[in-house]
């Protein structure tokens, strides 16, 4: 036995043997990953692992060999690379029947679904994270919370917060602390916060990777890319752990949102969060807002950005927002 390297983009014979692995193993073959391995039983590939970044994922064993200690070999194949190019906290997605087995390798479960288990190992871990959000937790109880990528902020994203520190006594905004947008996650949340610094009751926190990351939802990322039955299973996740560890940290009753004629996968979200919020969240769909007939959205501004159209973006953003956007066109 010997384990090597599936180069996906360049082999497509071997490519097309771990997919169909992966389909009997009962898994879904992922388009989104940096690195894959093989175990192989000379040519016959018998246990197969990959990384997305910082998460471990795609790992199946051939049933034949289950004893054979495939396992543990795979997941120390896949941290020494993550270590290799510096990451010291990793994140695993596993079904339910096999989240022992991880366990067993040091992995702390995080939130789990029917069709999912999400792990973690290494620090600083989720538990540092509840401990941060405690210390910004106040003392009020009518509490609600917004989750924004806000790239950039808007208009539309400032008109939601609004609405919510109307309704409530403290609002929770996290930002996704995810760098997969035009603009960076120090860049949103500064602009965040300098957007609601009106706003006495609302407190602006970041999501590490446990709010809408590549970690928690993937798909988020890949929106019109993205395989609708994919996106729901990691949404009901996604929306899980906040119901079930958030939102109880910080005594959060209801959520708000904006209503999504855009995108799909936000969509597949919002149905997912009414769905596993239940009885106990509210959840809030506000309307958009509009001007001449048209709903403020980041989309529209990056696509007048493209087209160098400014004098259409200054009336869709805050004058912080303005201002940045400006001072990225002078770059």
């Amino acid at each position: 036995m010997n384990i090597r390297r599936i180069w996906l983009d360049r082999d497509l014979t071997r490519k097309q043997q771990w997919s169909d692995f992966l389909i009997n193993a009962d898994l879904i073959p992922d388009d989104q990953l940096d690195y894959t391995i093989g175990i192989y039983d000379q040519e016959k590939l018998i246990g197969t692992g990959s990384t997305f970044r910082n998460i471990l994922k795609c790992i199946a064993i051939d049933s034949s060999y289950q004893n054979e200690n495939l396992l543990s070999q795979i997941v120390q194949a896949l941290r020494e690379e993550l270590q290799e190019i510096g990451y010291q906290h990793y994140f695993l997605y596993t079904k339910p029947k096999t989240s022992k087995l991880f366990h067993s390798l040091g992995f702390t479960e995080i939130a789990a679904t029917n069709e999912l288990v999400f792990m973690e190992q290494g620090f600083p871990n989720f538990e540092d994270y509840l401990v941060d959000l405690k210390k910004h937790r106040r003392e009020t109880k009518q509490n609600a919370a917004i989750v924004m990528n806000a790239n950039p902020f808007t208009n539309g994203h400032l008109y939601l917060v609004t609405e919510a520190a109307k309704r409530s006594e403290t609002v929770y905004l996290f930002v996704l602390s995810e760098e997969r947008s035009l603009f960076d996650a120090k860049t949103r949340f500064e602009l965040v916060q300098e957007g609601v610094r009106h706003l006495a009751n609302v407190v602006v926190l970041p999501t590490r990777e446990y709010m809408v990351s590549s970690a928690t939802f993937p798909s988020y990322f890949l929106k019109d890319q993205a395989k609708a039955s994919i996106a729901e299973v990691q949404a009901v996740l996604d929306a899980t752990l906040f119901k079930e560890k958030i939102a109880c940290v910080l005594s959060i009753s209801t959520r708000f949102v904006g209503e999504e004629p855009f995108s799909a996968v936000t969509e597949i979200y919002n149905q997912a969060m009414k769905k596993t919020f239940g009885s106990e969240l509210k959840l809030v769909v506000l309307p958009r807002k509009k001007i001449d007939g048209e709903a403020i959205s980041a989309t529209k501004v990056r696509a007048l950005m493209e087209q160098e159209n400014y004098a259409a973006i200054k009336s869709l953003v805050p004058p912080k927002t303005f201002e940045e956007i400006i001072k990225q066109k002078n770059k």
